[in-house]
Parts: C-alpha cells; sequence; structure tokens
C-alpha cells in the first residue's frame, strides 16, 4: 500500500524559509516522478515542482530562484527548500507520485501560512 506523508509545514513570516518533506512508504520514489502540488483558499490546485527518476527537475515560474525540489534516496523522502517566501505562497501542499500506469497517489498534505 502506497503511503505518501507530508511534513514541515507552519507559520512563518514573508522573507522567512521553511522545508517540507514528503515521505513514502510501500513504493520507491526515485523510480518515477514525484511532484509537489499547492492549493490556496478558494484556487484550484497547483504544480510548485516536480523531480524525474532522472533527477531532473522543474519549476513553477512563480517559484524558481526560491525553491528547491530534492531527493534522498536512502530516506526515501523528497524535499522542498522554499526561502524568501511570500504570502501568495500560503496554501496547503501536497506530495504526489505517478507510477509506470500514470496512477497518482497523494499525501493529506501539510499547511503552509506566510504572514505580511
Amino acid at each position: 500500500q502506497v503511503q505518501l506523508v507530508e511534513s514541515g509545514g507552519g507559520l512563518v513570516q514573508a522573507g522567512g524559509s521553511l522545508r517540507l518533506s514528503c515521505a513514502a512508504s510501500g513504493v520507491i520514489l526515485s523510480v518515477n516522478t514525484v511532484g509537489w502540488y499547492r492549493q490556496a483558499p478558494g484556487k484550484q490546485r497547483e504544480l510548485v515542482a516536480d523531480i524525474f527518476n532522472s533527477g531532473n527537475t522543474n519549476y513553477a515560474d512563480s517559484v524558481k530562484g526560491r525553491f528547491t525540489i530534492s531527493r534522498d534516496n536512502a530516506k526515501n523522502t523528497v524535499h522542498l527548500q522554499m526561502n524568501s517566501l511570500k504570502p501568495e505562497d500560503t496554501g496547503v501542499y501536497y506530495c504526489k507520485y505517478t507510477n509506470w500506469l500514470a496512477r497518482e497517489y497523494w499525501g493529506l498534505g501539510t499547511q503552509v501560512t506566510v504572514s505580511s
């Protein structure tokens, strides 16, 4: 059974940093694509960043230069380092794993709140 658990969210002032983690069981994250998504109140869920099995990464324009996605294969965990946070980064952050059959697995999310 695949399970993804996000952690590391919290309340931070604008300009601050947070590091999110997505820990997995029942699947090896390095085999396929893992993405971080976020959903702000009243808005659709959007892609923030993803990392492919090759190690290549992709970022939304709004977070380029501020966020870094990385993978710790030994711990089967994907991180999202978020620096220079802005109030518009506020939302629930979700981790998603997509397997070879394009089946998606989601975590329950972690809340990030950036105060101005």
